[in-house]
C-alpha cells in the first residue's frame, strides 16, 4: 500500500492518503516551542494495515528533519514513541522522561 503523507495546515492536521483518499490523519496544534500532536484517526476501511504507524513515523521524521519538537498528547502517538524510542529526540525535553519507561 502506497501511503502519501501531507500537511493540511488549513485543517491543522497531517493526512495519510491512499490513492488520493484520506485514510487517516493526525491533528495538531502549533505551540510556542513545539507542535502538539493531539489526535490520530484512521478510517475503518484502512485499519489494521499500518496506516496509523506509517503516518506517525513520517510526521516524526519530518519534524526531525526540520528541527521541530513535538508534544505528544495523543495516546496513539505516545504509545508509538514508547515502542520506538529512537523518536524520543523529537519530543520536547520536558516530556521525554514520562515516555522513556520500560
Amino acid at each position: 500500500m502506497d501511503i502519501e503523507v501531507v500537511d493540511a495546515p488549513e485543517a491543522h492536521r497531517f493526512e495519510a492518503r491512499v490513492d488520493g483518499a484520506v485514510a487517516g490523519f493526525v491533528e495538531y496544534r502549533n505551540r510556542r516551542d513545539a507542535i502538539e500532536l493531539v489526535h490520530t484517526e484512521v478510517s475503518p476501511a484502512f485499519e489494521g494495515h499500518g496506516v496509523g504507524s506509517a503516518l506517525v513515523r513520517r510526521v516524526l521524521d519530518d519534524f526531525r528533519s526540520r528541527g521541530v519538537a513535538t508534544i505528544p498528547t495523543c495516546p496513539f502517538v505516545t504509545e508509538f514513541i514508547r515502542r520506538h524510542r529512537e523518536y524520543l529526540d523529537v519530543v520536547v525535553p520536558r516530556g521525554r522522561a514520562k515516555l522513556d519507561t520500560d
